[in-house]
Parts: structure tokens; C-alpha cells; sequence
């Protein structure tokens, strides 16, 4: 299990951007402890496939190509259809039925290769939500950012019910107040919040988090500007994962000021992405939490972010100050 007691958690991931592929092109991916094949058929339409030709083991990622609309093996020129089919062996005039591919549902929203991944093959449960703000021409295109951090999808998440971390990891002057935290189903919500000290003195904003599931979550950010992050988080081993941050500025104008400004406040929250990987990479998962009165809900969060998993995980509720709010 490594040094979490989690399996990978099922759920919506950003593998890719889809400008990262065009039609016909192949690429070798590793997540969820697979080894995967990511690729485009001429008309448009992508794939997301378990890597290995399942009639002698070729790896479809490395020298695999599209050859019509079908990803061609390698080694013995195998052809695979979208749906993961193998619909030619080019030396037979009988396929093997039992050659299959698992093949991943994909969705290509927000700007973003999303594929749903479950250990047991289950299919979505809910669906990603359109961003209507990546519509809206007030607002700048995607500024991205990237990181791989050895750590599992629930440690890191857990920092946005944990107010408190902020003065002392990011020296922030003041700690956000959690105004509300609602869960629905594979929803939650997180309302804060924040002053910004500038300057021109402290300014009064606003830190909202909605998340959609262990891979998906739009954070709002108000008072010094109005920025939407696009945050998704993929696991690619139980203890390794991919973060990556797509911001959008409200910058109707265009104005110079307000790109200088947002591209700051971007830079600030990506540093404090890297001040955080540290803790992360080498904290423990402690079970019983000790627990000031004050802290953020961990506890309900937990309990929240247990039903993203297979298998029962084990989740000892039984902090007596979490008791104490819950």
C-alpha cells in the first residue's frame, strides 16, 4: 500500500489537454498504477486504453500508430478501434474475440482530457460540470501549471478544510475563516473568508471551493481580483499524483494592470503549491487526529472523501474535539 493506507481513489482525472494530441497521434501515459495508451482517431475522437497488446504483451504506446481510424500494435500489426474491439489481425481472417482493450470513458471539457477511472471497471456515477466562464470573452485564456508530487490525492486535498496552515506554511497575515462547508453526494462546497493584506491596506476577499470528486475543483478568488482556478488532481501510484492549475482572469478590457496583477497572484499560488509539496511528500496519514477546537472540519471531510474508494477504507472517526463540532 506504500506510505498511505488508501488505494487509488475511482472518480473524473485530467490525463491530458486536448491540444496535447492531434488526429493520429499516439502517446504512452502512466496513472492509476497502469500503464496507458492515449491517442486520436482522424476524426477527432480520442482514446484512453490499457497500454499492453493483449495477444504478446507489445506496449501500444511506443511505436504504436494510427493506421485509419484504428491504433495499430507495433509487433505484429494488431488493430484496435476506439472502443478497445480488435477489429484486424492482418496475417488472419479470424479475429480473436478475447483480444479487447479496457478502455476508459473520456471526456474533453473545460479544455481538458478528463477520463473516469474505476478499479473495477464501474462506469461514471456523476459528471463533470461545464465552466461557463471559459465561455465568457471577459475572460483570459488558461494560464497553466504543472507538478508531480509524491504524495496521495486525499493528503493534498485535505488542505482545503485546513485554514490554519496558511500563516505558518504560505506566511499569510491572517487566517481565513471557514464560513461553510456543505457535502451532496460526490459534491462539496467550501465558503471562506480571506483578507488580503497590500500595500494600499488590507483588502476583504473571498476563497470558494466547489469540488466535483477527487480529480476536480473550481476555487473562486475575489478582492484583489476575480481569478477562477481550475484545479485537477490525477493519481499516477497510490503514492505519486499530478496537479495541475489552470487559471482564468477577469479581464474584460484587457487591461495591462489587471494581466500584471493576475499573472502575480497566479505566481503566488503556485508558490504556495511548491511550499506545501514538502509537507506532503513527508507527513504520515495519523488515523486520530489531535485536534485543536479551532481547526478546519478534517474529520467530515475524511468521511466525505471515503466513498471515492472501492474497497471499505478504515476512517477511526473518533478525535474527541472533531466529536465535539461534528
Amino acid at each position: 500500500m506504500g506510505r498511505f493506507p488508501f488505494p487509488i481513489p475511482f472518480g473524473w482525472f485530467q490525463v491530458a489537454y486536448p491540444d496535447d494530441f492531434g488526429p493520429g497521434d499516439v502517446r504512452p501515459l502512466r496513472y492509476f498504477g497502469r500503464d496507458l495508451v492515449l491517442w486520436r482517431a482522424p476524426d477527432g475522437t480520442p482514446a484512453l486504453q490499457d497500454a499492453f497488446c493483449p495477444h504478446l504483451g507489445a506496449h501500444l504506446g511506443y511505436g504504436g500508430h494510427v493506421n485509419d481510424d484504428m491504433l495499430q500494435c507495433p509487433f505484429h500489426g494488431w488493430r484496435y478501434d476506439v472502443e478497445g474491439r480488435c477489429v484486424a489481425i492482418p496475417y488472419s481472417e479470424k479475429l480473436n474475440r478475447k483480444a479487447t482493450l479496457t478502455t476508459y470513458p473520456l471526456v474533453e471539457r473545460n479544455g481538458l482530457t478528463m477520463a473516469w477511472f474505476h478499479p473495477h471497471g464501474a462506469p461514471p456515477s456523476w459528471e463533470i460540470p461545464e465552466v461557463a466562464e471559459l465561455d465568457d470573452p471577459a475572460f483570459s485564456p488558461y494560464m497553466r501549471s504543472n507538478a508531480v508530487i509524491k504524495s496521495c490525492l486525499q493528503e493534498m486535498a485535505e488542505n482545503s478544510v485546513d485554514p490554519a496552515h496558511f500563516q505558518f506554511v504560505h506566511g499569510t497575515d491572517d487566517v481565513g475563516v471557514v464560513e461553510s462547508y456543505e457535502q451532496d453526494g460526490p459534491t462539496a462546497t467550501m465558503l471562506s473568508a480571506q483578507k488580503y493584506v497590500t500595500p494600499r491596506g488590507v483588502i476583504e476577499g473571498r476563497i470558494d471551493v466547489y469540488t466535483h470528486g477527487p480529480g476536480f475543483a473550481m476555487t473562486w478568488f475575489t478582492g484583489i481580483i476575480d481569478a477562477l482556478l481550475v484545479a485537477t488532481s490525477t493519481p499516477i501510484e497510490d503514492d505519486e499524483s499530478q496537479v495541475r492549475f489552470n487559471f482564468t482572469v477577469r479581464n474584460p478590457d484587457g487591461d495591462e494592470t489587471t494581466t500584471r496583477l493576475a499573472e502575480a497572484f497566479v505566481s503566488m499560488i503556485v508558490q504556495q503549491l511548491r511550499e506545501d509539496q514538502p509537507i506532503w511528500e513527508h507527513k504520515a496519514h495519523l488515523p486520530r487526529p489531535a485536534l485543536a477546537d479551532t481547526d478546519g472540519p478534517i474529520m467530515k471531510f475524511r468521511r466525505w472523501y471515503a466513498q471515492f474508494y472501492a474497497e471499505p477504507v478504515s476512517l477511526d472517526a473518533s478525535s474527541e474535539s472533531e466529536a465535539t463540532r461534528s
